[in-house]
């Protein structure tokens, strides 16, 4: 009876991790692109909490969504002094400068292209492939919108 059971299990396993490791480094995106972009604003608004820098914010502290991810002030500093601190957080709507690649690559090693990290206080993330094509889907997904609303403002 134990052996039977060990060879039932053994048999589950094999038929559930082995597609599991032989799966390639190089992850697909979701198959629907609607769940690809819902995955990518997850991250970025509410793992990553992107706009509490990359947004401008009103009076009140709201952020403005007129404004979203086009970048803004750091409206906080360190109590310690930390080379190359950046005050300002750049526009990540559109993702403008950067090809799909180099956005994916900076997401995954935090690196950019010339082999830097960012500047704190931004944070050098370490997505995995299917987590950084998500973000970046997301974050480009808005360059028309923010575009639009740039335009919109300047009225």
């Amino acid at each position: 009876m134990r052996l039977c059971l060990v060879v039932v299990a053994l048999f589950v396993l094999s038929v559930t991790a082995v597609p599991l490791l032989s799966q390639k480094d190089d992850v697909k995106p979701a198959s629907n692109n609607a769940e690809l972009l819902a995955r990518g604003k997850y991250l970025v608004e509410q793992v990553g909490m992107c706009q509490d820098c990359h947004t401008v914010m009103n009076e009140k502290g709201e952020h403005v969504r007129e404004k979203w991810l086009q970048g803004a002030p750091v409206l906080f500093k360190p109590t310690v002094p930390i080379p190359a601190w950046s005050e300002y957080a750049v526009r990540i709507a559109g993702l403008p400068g950067w090809t799909d690649e180099q956005a994916i690559a900076f997401l995954m090693t935090g690196k950019n292209a010339r082999g830097t990290s960012p500047r704190p206080p931004m944070p050098p993330y370490r997505f995995n492939r299917e987590d950084a094509v998500a973000v970046t889907a997301y974050l480009r997904s808005l360059g028309s919108e923010a575009a639009g609303a740039e335009q919109a403002s300047k009225k």
